[in-house]
């Protein structure tokens, strides 16, 4: 009899990877392609949606390459994908235009005459998207405004898994989550919000159906499946969004359970009942199934800001080698507190134009001082995010991390004197692929629920906070936050 096994196919804005798991949750094999970004003009950040679906081809043949399909059976692929892309579509349902992702700011100027007003609270109170120029919504005002050639003749607009779905399946549909990224749907009503669509110049029938995230794709395209090796038969399931599934990967799923993802961006999130919205508009409200939203908060500034610090000083050798002399600063970085918004910022202060900046800076000062500061400016900046989680739906219970960053666990460990908390560490980084996967397998009848994947879960290594460590970081903290409030009368 064959084994089982089931595939997560995680896109997101750097690559592709396509990872097989068995149902326990063990890595049997993973690929990775990778996405090419293009820059066209200052604050544009494109891709060729050709070029990311073929990423996604080429993952998925290099993948089940790697599988003996006279021993195993692939049951069904689940798919997880980034936020907030837009595509302009012809009639024909091919591409118009590039795909705009989430870190294009052409539409700052947008975002900053609507954030602060009556009809922006409205909105944002309505689909739980913060207004700011990563959003579908905002993309789509800046195109009205500026006669954009592709949207004035597109017929549909979509995210990059539509176009997927449409290239492989022959169909339109996008799920809760993605849905909830665009900033055009209500989360009370899981339907598009007319405001929303009115304000962005489009109607309803230029957007995909709406369908939960175990909703079921079968037959896919002859050529897909002879170019890729797919079986035909097997079934793919619409999945959610990155984030979403980054927290069900790690088991987040119950209230007070909290998963930070810590990539080259990053994000802090938790499931919780319902769609609240918060009122000083510093999280999201992401719908994922129809009784459950994911809220938190997301940060323009994870590992990006390390790497810079990198390349700005030209060191040459390792992420390990930087940090081998940091261990001997002590916690605060003798008095250095650094914002860390070298790429705008989006949660807490959603403000493209916001600014790093280095306070406290001496002549007795080295490199080793300014990484430790590099290092807790983010970890502030997610603590930041988390208090405001908080503040919704109470103390966390558990905090698990993962992405690219997690690796280092000294970040971790300042993470976990930070928060005063134990931090949980799975020894896999593919927690959206998995989470990916595992909906699938809650579609086609595999799984008992979302919960079950609890049971289902690689091993975890816990890192105990040091509680004097804390307590010095309570203070810091406090003239971190007085310090990012202050200076943000010159993010203008």
């Amino acid at each position: 009899m064959k084994k089982s096994l089931v595939i997560g196919l995680d896109i997101g804005t750097t690559s592709a990877k396509a990872v097989v798991f068995d149902l326990k949750g063990k890595l049997i094999a993973e690929t990775e392609e990778m996405i090419k970004t293009y820059y066209p003009k200052t604050d544009w950040v494109e891709q060729s949606p050709q070029e990311v679906e073929n990423a996604c081809r080429i993952a998925m043949k290099n993948v089940i390459q790697k599988v003996d399909l006279e021993q195993y059976e692939l049951l069904a692929t689940g798919i997880s994908c980034a936020m907030h892309s837009l595509i302009c579509m012809d009639e024909n349902v091919e591409p118009l235009s590039n795909m705009l992702i989430w870190s294009d700011g052409r539409s700052s100027e947008q975002a900053e005459r609507l954030i602060g007003t009556e009809k922006g609270k409205a909105i944002y109170a309505k689909t739980g998207t913060p207004i700011h120029p990563m959003t579908p919504l905002m993309k789509l005002v800046w195109m009205r405004e500026n006669n954009d050639e592709a949207y004035e003749n597109a017929t549909y607009y979509m995210t990059f898994k539509e176009y997927l779905l449409q290239k492989w399946f022959g169909k339109s549909a996008i799920d809760y989550s993605m849905a909830s990224s665009t900033g055009l749907l209500n989360v009370k009503t899981l339907d598009w919000d007319e405001e929303a669509l009115d304000m962005a110049g489009i109607k309803r029938e230029q957007l995909s159906p709406i369908v939960p995230p175990t909703e079921v794709f079968t037959n896919i395209r002859e050529t897909v499946a002879n170019e890729t090796g797919i079986p035909a038969e097997m079934p793919f399931v619409i999945g959610a969004a990155d984030g979403q599934l980054a927290n069900l990967g790690s088991g987040a799923t119950s209230p007070g359970e909290v998963n930070v993802s810590m990539g080259t961006s990053g994000a802090i999130r938790q499931f919780v009942e319902g769609a609240p919205v918060n009122d000083e508009m510093e999280t999201f409200t992401y719908a994922f199934s129809e009784d459950t939203s994911i809220i938190g908060g997301p940060t323009n500034n994870g590992g990006i800001v390390l790497q810079w610090f990198k390349d700005m000083i030209e060191f040459k050798g390792t992420h390990d080698e930087l940090l081998a002399g940091v261990e001997n600063i002590e916690p605060g970085a003798d008095g250095i507190i650094f914002l860390p918004y070298i790429n705008g910022e989006r949660a807490p202060l959603w403000n493209q134009r916001a600014k790093g900046n280095f306070y406290g800076l001496s002549i007795g000062h080295n490199k080793d001082h300014l990484i430790r500061a590099v290092l807790e400016g983010i970890t502030f900046n997610i603590y930041q995010i988390g208090q405001a989680l908080e503040e919704m739906a109470g103390k966390s219970k558990k905090i698990t991390v993962n992405g690219g960053l997690s690796k280092s666990r000294f970040w971790v460990q300042i993470m976990a004197d930070v928060f005063g908390s134990e931090i949980y560490i799975s020894d896999t980084h593919h927690n959206a692929a998995w989470g990916a996967a595992w909906t699938a397998l809650v579609a086609i009848q595999k799984a008992d629920s979302f919960d079950a994947i609890k049971e289902n879960l690689p091993a975890e290594e816990v890192i105990q906070p040091n509680r004097e460590n804390h307590e010095k970081y309570l203070t810091i903290f406090e003239k971190y936050e007085k310090l990012a409030r202050d200076l943000s009368i010159y993010f203008k």
